[in-house]
């Protein structure tokens, strides 16, 4: 893409003090003019293999991993050491079989010199029911976590959830065991003690986030519930930090950025879709003024 004809939004929020700019073009084309070790938090759900043809072209399941490459190099390049990439993706199934597409890309990208840190999976809470002849609807997709370095930003406190039942069961009846440090049976290093959970208002969630799929917003044909980045905007970032999304769609994820005061940077290939985030987003500034 010529670098003429890329636009380029800056949105502002004058209570906030928080900067968002939108960008119109290729993502691949625009990540390369951006500073390196700039953006704090990457997360952003691409387009799947074959998916949102009518939206995007789609890319085929055997082409995918060569055409998110180049995109993912460039991502590395402008992520803080500190920082993380959270990658929304799924498989396809093609010929009756799962499709490798996204295990092929995890590797390679380990060959680019991503760590891949962690999985977490996205249960679709309102997901409708579904039948095919050899398996079911599915009703989950990954959320991929790639990072720079072993050591990195995360803020666990922020996303810690309600104990819930278990402290009225389970820490009402302490064995023995419970009270000391109990290493793990399987040999992994790692232990617990139960005991230490005793009184406490809240405890670290899981890696499963169970969420329902977007209903309100109906003019991007895949738009997903602002919770999601929310979470990962919260653990992995502070006020003041910047979080880019390289496939913006409708804005959500620079929308949700700016509730929680962070900088964010959005890009978006789609003209309707560019002008359509621009509009969502200054709808949420103007919530802030």
């Amino acid at each position: 893409m010529n670098v003429q004809t890329i636009k380029k939004t800056n949105l502002f929020s004058q209570t906030a003090k928080i900067k968002s700019d939108v960008i119109l073009g290729d993502c691949f084309d625009i990540l390369k003019q951006l500073e390196d070790n700039s953006i704090d938090l990457i997360v952003t759900s691409p387009p799947y293999a074959d998916q949102r043809k009518d939206t995007y072209g789609g890319v085929h399941p055997d082409k995918y991993v060569d055409w998110f490459l180049p995109i993912t190099n460039e991502l590395l390049r402008v992520l803080k050491p500190t920082g993380s990439f959270i990658l929304n993706i799924k498989e396809k199934t093609v010929d009756g079989e799962r499709h490798t597409y996204v295990i092929d890309l995890i590797l390679n990208m380990r060959k680019q010199g991503w760590l891949w840190t962690e999985e977490f999976i996205w249960s679709k809470k309102n997901c409708f029911p579904g039948k095919w002849p050899n398996r079911f609807r599915d009703s989950w997709e990954r959320l991929l976590q790639f990072n720079k370095q072993k050591k990195f930003n995360m803020y666990q406190e922020a996303v810690m959830v309600p104990m819930g039942d278990w402290a009225k069961t389970r820490l009402k009846n302490l064995s023995a065991t419970d009270m000391k440090r109990d290493n793990s049976r399987v040999g992994s290093g790692f232990g617990k003690n139960v005991s230490k959970w005793v009184g406490r208002e809240k405890a670290y969630p899981t890696n499963v986030l169970a969420m329902a799929t977007e209903s309100s917003n109906k003019q991007h044909s895949a738009v997903f519930p602002k919770e999601l980045p929310a979470w990962f905007i919260k653990l992995f970032t502070k006020e003041g930090d910047t979080v880019l999304d390289p496939f913006l769609g409708s804005g959500t994820t620079s929308i949700v950025a700016i509730s929680l005061d962070r900088n964010s940077m959005g890009i978006e290939i789609k003209k309707d879709y560019y002008d359509l985030a621009i509009k969502n987003i200054n709808q949420e500034i103007n919530k802030t003024i």
